[in-house]
């Protein structure tokens, strides 16, 4: 095998906003000294993140490494399912980095497959120990919060501080959507139980 290439997704959960895939394409004698803090995006913080998908960026322009993100809509996990959508948004992001079957190995995180054609491995909190994973992890999840926080600064979503939760069911997202409804960022079939809510 000529490359590996790493896959995660972001959010998963939210009751607003797209799902995110990242695919990283590396070279198998990749060398990850050039991209250094590399791991679990939940476990860095923000500005590290930041940092690092800065850096990501450079040596996708110098040609030492690639990568995609692809995101789903809220719209087409109600329609859908949430296990379709991330693996449209997989299959647009292994097409993105023009991944071929022949020549590389696909390492996923945690319950996440590849489409059969590949070679593939899937591991279980793999974004903590294989830091192809933990890369597509930390570029998921930055170009995901970068997106809420876009959509909070538009009008029709000012309501909802999409930039403070990024779409999770906190405790005050949930209190502002017993306020205001669900948008059309949200995804209904996430809030279809809000009497289970409880006192907000």
């Amino acid at each position: 095998m000529d490359f590996l290439i790493g896959i995660d997704e972001a959010g998963r959960g939210p009751l607003a906003g797209p799902v995110a895939v990242g695919v990283v394409k590396v070279p198998t004698d990749f060398n990850w000294g050039l991209i250094p803090g590399v791991g679990d995006s939940k476990k860095i913080s923000s500005k590290k993140r930041e940092a690092i998908f800065g850096r990501a960026l450079q040596l996708k322009k110098e040609g030492k490494l690639d990568f995609a993100v692809m995101q789903t809509s809220a719209s087409y996990i109600d329609a859908k399912g949430i296990v379709p959508a991330i693996l449209l948004a997989m299959k647009r992001g292994l097409a993105r980095v023009k991944a071929d079957p022949k020549d590389c190995l696909i390492k996923l995180d945690g319950s996440l497959k590849a489409p059969i054609e590949f070679s593939q491995e899937t591991i279980i909190k793999g974004d903590a120990k294989e830091l192809v994973i933990g890369l597509a992890s930390i570029l998921a999840k930055v170009t995901r919060d970068r997106y809420m926080e876009t959509l909070s600064r538009k009008s029709q979503f000012i309501n909802y501080a999409f930039d403070t939760h990024k779409g999770y069911g906190t405790k005050e997202h949930r209190r502002q959507i017993s306020l205001h409804g669900i948008s059309t960022a949200h995804r209904a079939s996430y809030c279809q139980n809000r009497h289970l809510w409880g006192k907000l």
